[in-house]
């Protein structure tokens, strides 16, 4: 019988195995290279490449190249976290509970790692294995999930409205860009990595209906959690959004309205892979969705 409690521990020691080997290390003391791997190694549920992972055993997808293309989406999504949690952001100094990039090395130092993360995402995805055309097509997904189109637009919407009321339209809109945009990239991601033959128009439609979903549950999940976890529970500062002023879904609905919201999108996750052929992937990608809801609960 699958395990899927153990797939989950082989994903994330091969994410950090792999991340170990292919981080930048000179060998000369770079502080630089060590803040790289410092906000990278050691720490999160590592959720994006989980979701590389499952998407792409749907399309056959090689180990060696899985394993480069969720290191570079999470190359990225780190590089989100240290510069959001610098004092010119979310000015935070707890994150996977250990101490923020800029709280160990200094912001400046902070500033440069994420910097140098992000052309590390992409030269991670030139080292894969796969056809020309597929590595196009990672590098496009990831750049337009990490725009301005996508996870740094939403971040600066984020931004703008400390201290001000959203409509759910426009709250729904930033985390779709904020935090959506990368887990819907990862899911897809994780496909175009596989064999081509094998990504198909209707596949991608239901991956692509599937990530949206799973990325505005993760959100809600995360405004659900800020308000219950405490910061031990959470590896991160718990309260923050309600202390700053932040519009959440909690803030708009109440507690009981984001977890039937949260329910919802994990019910519109499942939906959009009815049309995918029962196999292990499609399995993954289901039993993830209910862990992204059910970590709130």
């Amino acid at each position: 019988m699958f395990d899927f409690a153990e797939w989950i521990k082989s994903i994330q020691n091969s994410v950090e195995t792999v991340a170990q080997k292919e981080l930048p290390v000179s060998g000369t003391g770079s502080q630089l290279e060590e803040a790289m791997r410092y906000s990278v190694l050691g720490g999160g549920k590592r959720v994006r490449p989980l979701l590389v992972f499952a998407s792409g055993t749907l399309t056959e997808a090689k180990k060696r190249d899985l394993d480069l293309v969720s290191l570079a989406v999470e190359c990225v999504h780190c590089y989100s976290l240290v510069h959001d949690d610098l004092p010119c952001m979310d000015n935070d100094v707890l994150r996977h509970g250990k101490p923020t990039t800029h709280a160990q090395f200094g912001e400046a130092m902070a500033m440069l790692a994420g910097d140098a993360l992000q052309p590390e995402a992409f030269k991670l995805i030139l080292k894969t294995g796969v056809k020309a055309e597929q590595k196009n097509k990672l590098i496009e997904i990831l750049a337009r999930a990490s725009s301005v189109d996508g996870m740094c637009g939403g971040q600066a919407i984020d931004l703008s409205v400390v201290g001000q009321k959203m409509t759910m339209t426009e709250l729904e809109k930033m985390h779709r860009m904020k935090t959506g945009a990368l887990l819907l990239g990862s899911v897809l991601m994780g496909a175009w990595t596989g064999k081509i033959e094998l990504i198909s128009n209707g596949l991608l439609k239901s991956l692509t209906a599937y990530g949206r979903a799973i990325g505005l549950a993760f959100q809600i999940v995360d405004d659900i959690l800020d308000v219950t976890a405490d910061s031990k529970t959470l590896g991160k500062t718990a309260g923050k959004d309600a202390l700053e002023d932040k519009p959440t879904y909690v803030s708009l609905l109440g507690l009981d309205k984001a977890k039937e919201l949260a329910h919802k999108q994990l019910s519109l996750a499942l939906g959009a892979l009815s049309d995918v052929p029962e196999s292990q992937g499609k399995e993954l990608l289901e039993n993830l969705a209910r862990m992204i809801v059910r970590r709130g609960y």
